[in-house]
């Protein structure tokens, strides 16, 4: 599960205000009314974004020399399949790029970790085929960890592209809700319908989310608050393959010791009583936790389902567990049939808590209008 370790609390720094508000685009009607909605992931890409971690007060000389190898390895293999560009600060760009293959192209905005599912911006489109930013505040999940900067990624990258900046409402992080691309939301209450984030009632947030995105229904399961820094993000334990379909990563069996299991056998049955957008029952297919893995780290997260679909590949971690990094590199090829799988050592990024799904932000293609 996702545990990312709670650091240093960032008092005193503010939300990122809206620069460039787009609440009403004329006649009364919200963006919302126009028909935006998030697309699946395994949708064609027009590249990738990912940020650049540079936060001392976040990771000590040799954590963060690790983590910025990963996330460069990550970065270096998608730009094989589409193009990557990876948010830095102008004064961080020389470090950045020893390190980068140089068809990865350097942004320059500033920031402070590497959790670009998180901060980054939330992609929408019209029915026109146009895109849009759908504004999720960021405010360091919960002001647990530093993120003056990281608040400011979405509306700086909406700026660049010149897209609108739509304000949803809503303070959170994408890593904690999954869609199915046609109209159905999944999340863990935990970290939405929390104090830290948003101050109204679970029915309300997920108004909103649906609104945001573009959805019809929504799925709500628990989760755990306080655990983590994330308060339990879904994209850990379950995703969406497409409508209606989902993989999941579970044991067999409730450990009643682990909190984590109990949770997650709570989702799965909830989701096993659930119907999508269009009333059907969901496909739920399962893969096993793996055991046998290289780190030590006392919250590592050893998540085959935090992994990325980009142009023409499934970017995933590998733990050392040869049989359960084989069975995972076959279920995955079985769900995406087309694409390469590629399975690549991030444990740097485990030890700190997330994966590469967290670590990376799809912006789709506009489609000809």
């Amino acid at each position: 599960m996702e545990r990312r370790h709670f650091l240093r609390a960032s008092a005193g720094i503010a939300l990122a205000p809206t620069i460039w508000g787009c609440a009403d685009p004329g006649n009364g009607m919200t963006h919302a009314d126009l028909g935006y909605h998030m697309p699946l992931e395994s949708d064609p890409h027009e590249r990738t974004l990912m940020q650049w971690p540079v936060n001392r007060d976040i990771y000590d000389r040799r954590s963060l020399a690790r983590v910025q190898r990963a996330i460069a390895r990550v970065a270096n293999r998608i730009v094989e399949y589409e193009p990557v560009a990876m948010l830095v600060a102008a004064a961080d760009a020389a470090s950045a790029r020893t390190l980068l293959s140089g068809d990865v192209e350097l942004w320059d905005i500033p920031t402070d970790d590497l959790w670009c599912r998180d901060s980054g911006p939330t992609f929408v489109r019209d029915p026109a085929g146009g895109l849009a930013v759908a504004h999720i505040r960021f405010n360091g999940w919960g002001n647990k960890q530093p993120h003056a900067k990281d608040a400011q990624i979405a509306a700086r990258v909406a700026a660049r592209l010149g897209l609108p900046l739509i304000d949803t409402g809503l303070v959170g992080e994408q890593g904690g809700v999954e869609h199915d691309g046609a109209g159905t939301l999944l999340a863990h209450a935990s970290c939405w319908a929390n104090v830290n984030r948003n101050r109204m009632g679970q029915d309300e947030i997920g108004k909103k989310l649906l609104r945001a995105l573009g959805g019809q229904k929504m799925i709500w399961a628990p989760g755990i608050a306080g655990k983590d820094i994330t308060d339990y993000h879904i994209d850990a334990l379950a995703r969406f393959v497409g409508p209606g379909k989902l993989l999941i990563q579970l044991g067999d069996t409730i450990d009643p010791e682990d909190p984590w299991s109990v949770s997650g056998h709570e989702t799965l049955e909830i989701l096993r009583q659930s119907t999508d957008a269009r009333g059907r029952k969901l496909e739920i297919l399962r893969l096993p936790d793996p055991w046998d893995i290289r780190s030590s780290a006392p919250d590592f997260v050893a998540s085959y389902v935090n992994y990325y679909v980009c142009n023409d590949a499934v970017i995933a971690a590998q733990f050392g567990d040869e049989t359960a990094d084989g069975h995972a590199r076959e279920m995955l090829q079985s769900l995406y049939p087309g694409r390469t799988v590629e399975m690549l050592e991030i444990d740097a990024i485990g030890e700190s808590g997330g994966g590469i799904h967290c670590a990376t932000q799809q912006q789709p293609k506009a489609l000809a209008r």
